[in-house]
């Protein structure tokens, strides 16, 4: 069995916008990388991913971009997560030893609206593979809505929210 899933969201805004969002490290942070981004998703580069607002530390992700295609695809590969965060603790998954790789990609669907399809895959079919891959389902769940609330309505779901 290949653990992967599939999350998307229609967001009310062109392509070239959404896609924007997400590749550009001020936007991405106004929404998503709590704790900021060194850079914009370039192919070829590791870009590193800060988040501050889940627990007492900063997490900081390495995030190692492999393609690019403007306006239609982000593809990068981190260390696969294994377990499940515990927001009480503030303990974090352990790291798997091996990377998945997330495709988001951007498909206009007229001059005012884009669907967002973010793929990952595939953790290893253990318990705990199951459970790191329900975490990042339910993380890029949440990263699609507050995408959406940042673009359509410049609010930032994250504030607070951990």
């Amino acid at each position: 069995m290949d653990l992967k899933f599939t999350v998307q969201t229609k967001i009310q805004k062109p392509v070239n916008e959404v896609f924007d969002a997400v590749h550009n490290p001020k936007k991405l942070s106004g929404y998503f990388t709590t704790g900021g981004s060194d850079g914009p998703l370039d192919q070829g580069r590791t870009v590193v991913w800060k988040f501050d607002d889940a627990g007492n530390e900063v997490i900081t992700v390495p995030v190692k971009v492999q393609k690019v295609v403007p306006n239609k695809l982000i593809q990068f590969s981190w260390e696969a997560s294994e377990g499940v965060y515990d927001p009480k603790t503030g303990a974090l998954p352990s790291g798997g030893g091996y990377d998945t790789v997330v495709e988001v990609s951007f498909e206009a669907l007229n001059a005012k609206e884009t669907l967002v399809k973010i793929v990952e895959g595939k953790w290893r079919p253990t318990d705990r593979g199951l459970d790191g891959s329900y975490q990042n389902c339910q993380g890029w769940t949440h990263m699609s809505m507050c995408l959406k609330a940042y673009l359509e309505y410049g609010i930032n779901l994250r504030k607070g929210s951990v």
